[in-house]
């Protein structure tokens, strides 16, 4: 898949892939988290999703025009930069009791990353035959679900079950300051309101909740001060090799760019079928947690465990799909798997009990090879419009920063016709898997691989 010339980039650029997928999935499960920490309702949490998402949008095109000027690796090079700087910033926004320095992080963290999938995806579609060129990218996003599990790992182990830890302490504080509400919060003990013990200890001691909330905060932070070290190496180690300064070639005018992008119908509509894929895989996986909790009433930190076992299933789907490309034209096995999401999220909404929970872990298998086929499918031919082509893709990340509000307000209903809040919510992801089997559909033919 990969020419000789062309290795040892590969392997480097393939090795950015995890860094991004460690971000996307110990984010995830801080909507929860600063909702309960903060005192904030779901829709309020999920603006996290909003910050973090917002910045692939914001920076897509910026990150595609320096590109287009310089090169992949300079892209790639500030990439690395703002995301390390958004990492590092966690340790001013931790210091305060406000969620908006937090949401800023995220968002100058984020514009690093949308530099980094700018640059990498295109430069990996390049690194060979234009015939193997999805089956190359999906090999390389095979990593990113390696990077997904880590972070999702880490969300558990040191920071979700940190903060369960203070849930009991706060427990054992309620029942000293207020009895009453104490017995009140704890009637059901499968289905305690850990935010509610924390609004009820606010009103009665409210510098005992200040104190925990300031460890939980500085338990959220460190993680992220750690990764940003990591990527500090990585951006050395970037800074030091010799790689091709290779970017797409011939003459360059954004007018007439934008216009043959326009044009192409095939791109255009793989726009918004990404747009809708990230909705539908931001939305499965923050909202697992939710689920597990509202519907089962599981703990946050166990919760999260089913979360690395989708992610686990997603991993392990990638690879598999991605040998079935050699045989299946990548716009078919998009549209299969499409469907298959379609009726796991209807098993999600409609099953009771474990058995729904399972369902929506299960969409994991379907969603694993859906970003970069849409992705190959969109750019396939686009040649010198690669940098811009790319960068449309990314803006459609956005897709993972309206979509989770929205989901987010259902689930702060009670219920929905005839439905709880958080069950009718995924009719959201089933809308989104509705569009992608379609676009799957009208490229089925089109598009094959060698």
């Amino acid at each position: 898949m990969v020419t000789r010339d062309y290795l040892l980039s590969f392997v480097l650029v393939t090795l950015l892939f995890p860094l991004w997928g460690f971000a996307n999935d110990i984010t995830n499960p801080m909507v929860r988290a600063f909702s309960k920490v903060l005192l904030m309702s779901n829709f309020e949490g999920s603006l996290v999703q909003f910050a973090f998402y917002g910045g692939y949008f914001a920076m897509a095109f910026v990150a595609a025009y320096y590109i287009k000027k310089h090169s992949y690796k300079s892209g790639i090079v500030v990439g690395l930069s703002l995301y390390a700087t958004g990492a590092f910033l966690f340790f001013p926004s931790s210091l305060g009791h406000a969620f908006w320095p937090f949401l800023v992080s995220y968002f100058i963290l984020t514009c690093g990353l949308s530099f980094l999938e700018t640059s990498a995806n295109p430069y990996i579609l390049s690194m060979g035959d234009e015939a193997t060129a999805t089956r190359r990218l999906n090999f390389a996003q095979s990593f990113n679900p390696m990077g997904s599990l880590l972070g999702m790992f880490t969300a558990q182990q040191l920071i979700l079950s940190r903060l369960n830890t203070t849930d009991n302490l706060a427990l054992t504080k309620l029942e000293a300051l207020d009895p009453a509400t104490y017995a009140s919060l704890t009637a059901n003990p499968d289905k305690i309101d850990f935010k509610a013990v924390r609004e009820a200890i606010y009103a009665v001691d409210p510098a005992a909740f200040e104190a925990m909330r300031q460890t939980d905060l500085i338990t959220i932070r460190n993680p992220y001060l750690a990764i940003g070290a990591v990527v500090l190496l990585v951006l050395i180690i970037f800074l030091i090799a010799k790689m091709p300064k290779k970017q797409s070639e011939g003459a360059f005018s954004l007018k007439e760019t934008f216009g043959r992008l326009l044009r192409n119908k095939r791109y255009y509509e793989g726009v918004i079928a990404q747009f809708f894929y990230v909705g539908v895989q931001i939305m499965c996986w923050t909202f697992i947690i939710h689920y597990a909790e509202i519907e089962l009433g599981i703990d946050n930190s166990t919760a999260q465990l089913y979360n690395i076992v989708a992610m686990s299933i997603f991993c392990c789907s990638r690879f598999v799909c991605t040998y079935l490309l050699k045989y299946i034209s990548p716009g078919k096995l998009l549209m299969s798997l499409a469907f298959g999401g379609l009726i796991l999220v209807l098993g999600v909404i409609f099953i009771h009990g474990m058995t729904g929970l399972y369902c929506l872990i299960g969409v994991s298998a379907c969603m694993s090879l859906m970003f970069p086929t849409i992705y190959g499918i969109a750019l396939e031919g686009i040649g010198q419009d690669a940098e811009f082509g790319a960068a449309g893709l990314i803006m459609a990340i956005l897709g993972g920063s309206v979509m989770p509000p929205l989901q987010a307000l259902m689930i702060d209903q009670q219920t929905i016709l005839g439905l709880s809040g958080c069950r009718f919510s995924f009719f959201l992801p089933f809308v989104c898997f509705v569009v992608i089997a379609l676009y799957g559909y009208r490229n089925r033919m089109i598009i094959r691989t060698a």
